[in-house]
């Protein structure tokens, strides 16, 4: 049995702000609610109740202005009297309700409730309320009496569902008796190979097609016909509760696999979870590169994670991954993350690293050519520390005067002054000394 309670209404207050003590209209349809109560205590304002498709039997609500009652179980129509008092009642519905096809229903509810003004969408006229009143005494002997017959058939009722779910829980009991299913009996003791080979066929079938047998099951319970009760909107309402979970059960067994976000090889891939706009560009002045993620405008920027690596950026918006590989190497402990307050934007800088290291491929050489190369690079480097190295230059390719090449060398291994020692400049004929010129020895020539 579903009550009404204070948590229920709260979350049907969401209009109100939650708050219920100042609440003037709320909606508790398709609850499975049994009674009405503690409703008028708890929110003293309350004009307008919806309560459509419930399981109420009988009515009872104060300080009401609209009152909707429409598909539920409301048997007793006398319980209607109970709204007397409600001097604020002005429309009542209760369109679905066995009540509803009691004869004298409408001169009933109209003559018990002076103060309504509409029933079932219907405006009350003042003629009718006249003629509702005249034989209003005749009018609640034969409600009392459609009452008594329909709270018989309402036990009734009772009785065959309390059969049938007996029923069905020795049934079950029974097949969880027999777990292989094998029937013998005293004609088939000749030939028990042939049953258990046909038995047999038939479990593998079963086993082999249990979607079928499940959508046979639903197929029955939706188009097997069945009296509108309580009993049965329960029993629909269990069934489809079953169904949820049931679902929710093999959602649980098959969790998703995680995508992968870097391959085994260490390849990092390229995921867009979110399905955002971007643009990747190069800022060459400030030579950064900058990613500008399109974010929802109005998310909260506490959703949002920023991992900025080397190799590649990757932002997690409210669990779902976009990662994107970078096309140059990047510095992450200098990199900035940026959300624009106009366009909700997320702009990411990450500067250059400097020095960055590319990774080439290399070829592989046959082993002889190896060896050739080992060998020459082995006597090149033996000849280079036997010999000296020298720059060889082209003589005619000189721009300035060279100084060592004024006088003329006799010999590679004297020196300009030994050169002109050793072999003085030819004199002709005639001296080119003056008369009274006297030669000192301990003077040296001149150049």
């Amino acid at each position: 049995m579903v009550y009404i309670t204070e948590d229920m209404v709260r979350r049907r207050a969401e209009h109100n702000e939650c708050e219920i003590f100042s609440l003037e209209e709320v909606s508790l349809h398709q609850q499975d609610i049994e009674r009405i109560e503690h409703i008028d205590r708890w929110c003293r304002d309350l004009r307008i109740l919806y309560l459509q498709n419930n399981l109420i039997p009988r009515i009872g609500c104060e300080s009401l202005q609209k009152l909707d009652l429409t598909v539920n179980f409301v048997g007793r129509l006398s319980s209607v009297q109970s709204l007397k008092h409600n001097i604020h009642l002005a429309e009542l519905f209760l369109v679905g309700n066995p009540c509803t096809e009691f004869e004298g229903y409408r001169q009933f509810v109209v003559a018990s409730l002076p103060q309504l003004k509409w029933l079932d969408g219907t405006d009350i006229s003042r003629s009718e309320r006249i003629r509702a009143s005249q034989g209003l005494e005749e009018v609640k002997r034969q409600v009392w009496e459609q009452e008594k017959e329909y709270l018989k058939r309402r036990a009734r009722e009772k009785e065959e569902m309390q059969r049938k779910a007996a029923g069905d829980e020795k049934g079950n009991e029974e097949r969880s008796k027999g777990c292989d299913g094998r029937r013998y009996s005293d004609d088939s003791n000749t030939a028990p190979v042939l049953e258990e080979n046909k038995e047999n066929q038939e479990v593998e079938e079963n086993v082999m097609s249990p979607d079928l047998d499940d959508e046979q099951q639903e197929r029955e319970f939706w188009n097997t016909p069945c009296s509108f009760t309580p009993e049965s909107r329960l029993e629909a309402h269990r069934h489809l509760e079953e169904k949820r979970r049931a679902k929710e059960k093999e959602k649980e067994k098959k969790p998703k696999a995680p995508r992968t976000l870097i391959t085994a090889d260490g390849r990092v891939l390229n995921v867009n979870e979110p399905k955002l706009d971007f643009c990747l560009t190069e800022d060459e002045e400030n030579n950064a590169i900058v990613l500008d993620l399109a974010v929802y405008r109005h998310m909260d920027t506490s959703l949002i994670d920023v991992d900025v690596q080397p190799t590649y950026a990757r932002v997690n918006v409210k669990g779902k991954i976009f990662q994107m590989v970078l096309p140059a190497e990047v510095k992450p402990d200098s990199s900035t993350a940026q959300r624009s307050q106009t366009t909700g934007h997320l702009v990411l800088t990450m500067p250059r690293a400097e020095g960055e290291i590319k990774v080439t491929k290399t070829v592989q050489r046959p082993s002889g050519v190896r060896q050739t190369q080992r060998s020459s690079s082995s006597e090149d480097k033996k000849s280079k520390a036997n010999v000296p190295e020298r720059l060889e230059v082209d003589p005619s390719k000189h721009s300035a005067i060279d100084l060592a090449s004024i006088v003329p060398r006799q010999s590679s291994k004297a020196g300009p002054l030994e050169a002109s020692r050793m072999n003085p400049p030819a004199t002709s004929g005639h001296s080119s000394f003056s008369e009274g010129f006297v030669d000192d020895p301990d003077v040296p020539p001149l150049i």
